[in-house]
């Protein structure tokens, strides 16, 4: 009659060990993954940032009620905003750019008007693709936003 091995050196309890094993290793590395690469979408102070978006809304409805009305041209240099509709607004604005997608390429700056009363603004680089753009008075008393795909020399209504 031959000898029964000891246990640990048998293939069914090394078996039966590792496939538990590798469900454990696998949980911790989907774990370790989902920390590292939050989703910077979700808001946590969303009830705040909510009430925000209301603040928002009637900016945009008041920008409406008095007919705001920008002209957007979008070259590989040069910004061009024109007002055409609405009060005469001469101050400065803040212009901001939101890709839909990818938050490092937003931006957002100041535009003056110049002396025939067309706000110029120098692009660092050619943009082009999806943009949320948001123009706002410098009193921050109303905005005008829409979504627009920007390709060359292309005129755009803001309203």
């Amino acid at each position: 009659m031959s000898t029964q091995l000891p246990w640990y050196k048998q293939f069914w309890p090394w078996f039966l060990i590792v496939l538990p094993m590798c469900a454990v290793v696998a949980s911790i590395t989907t774990l370790k993954i989902a920390l590292d690469n939050s989703d910077s979408l979700v808001a946590e102070e969303y009830y705040k940032e909510g009430k925000g978006i209301n603040m928002d809304l009637r900016k945009i409805k008041y920008a409406q009620q008095i007919g705001m009305k920008f002209l957007v041209k979008v070259s590989d240099q040069e910004l061009q905003i024109t007002q055409q509709g609405g009060p005469e607004y001469r101050a400065a604005l803040n212009v901001q750019f939101y890709h839909p997608t990818i938050e490092e390429r937003d931006f957002s700056l100041n535009a003056t008007a110049d002396a025939s009363y067309v706000y110029r603004v120098p692009l660092s680089e050619a943009i082009k693709g999806p943009w949320e753009v948001r123009i706002e008075g410098f009193d921050g008393k109303w905005r005008v936003q829409q979504r627009i795909d920007i390709k060359d020399d292309v005129e755009y209504w803001l309203n």
